[in-house]
């Protein structure tokens, strides 16, 4: 009978140090700022899911922080659900729009280029989730702009 070896992990091992940090762990001073941009498609990859909870994040190290979706990005607002609004169709279905909705219940703010929205991609401003700013596309480049100018840290999202 052939010799059977254990295998190298068995689950609940713990596979690594997951605890331990390099660097500290920085905290905004009083009255800074952050802006994430997505000018991502949703469901295209995990980068819009994993920045959204990088802003969570961000926020909850005290910056005040804000989202803008624009382009592609916009899609990341829509409310979904199947077969109704809301529905989980399968297990994640869902993760963007609680992220998106965690992320706001904290204080964040999401804004959204009602452009993008309407002309790109066919959704009206009741298509947002609920607490979702509109903005006209003018301001898209001027949130950008009066972040930069607060010497906010500015974290610009893509996927191509």
């Amino acid at each position: 009978m052939p010799k059977v070896e254990k295998a190298a992990h068995a689950p609940g091992d713990y596979l690594v140090d997951y605890e331990e940090k390099i660097f500290e762990d920085v905290k905004a001073e009083p009255g800074e700022k952050a802006l994430i941009t997505f000018h991502t498609v949703a469901f295209e990859g995990s980068i819009g899911f994993v920045n959204l909870l990088q802003a969570t994040r961000i926020q909850r190290k005290g910056f005040e922080t804000s989202i803008l979706l624009y382009g592609p990005g916009v899609t990341l607002g829509v409310q979904r659900g199947f077969p109704r609004l809301g529905d989980e169709a399968f297990p994640g279905h869902q993760n963007f729009n609680k992220q998106i909705a965690k992320f706001m219940s904290e204080g964040g703010k999401v804004y959204c280029c009602r452009f993008a929205l309407q002309a790109l991609y066919g959704h009206g401003e009741p298509s947002l989730i609920p607490g979702i700013i509109p903005i006209s596309p003018l301001d898209v480049l001027d949130v950008i702009l009066l972040h930069r100018k607060a010497g906010a840290f500015i974290l610009d999202t893509w996927t191509l």
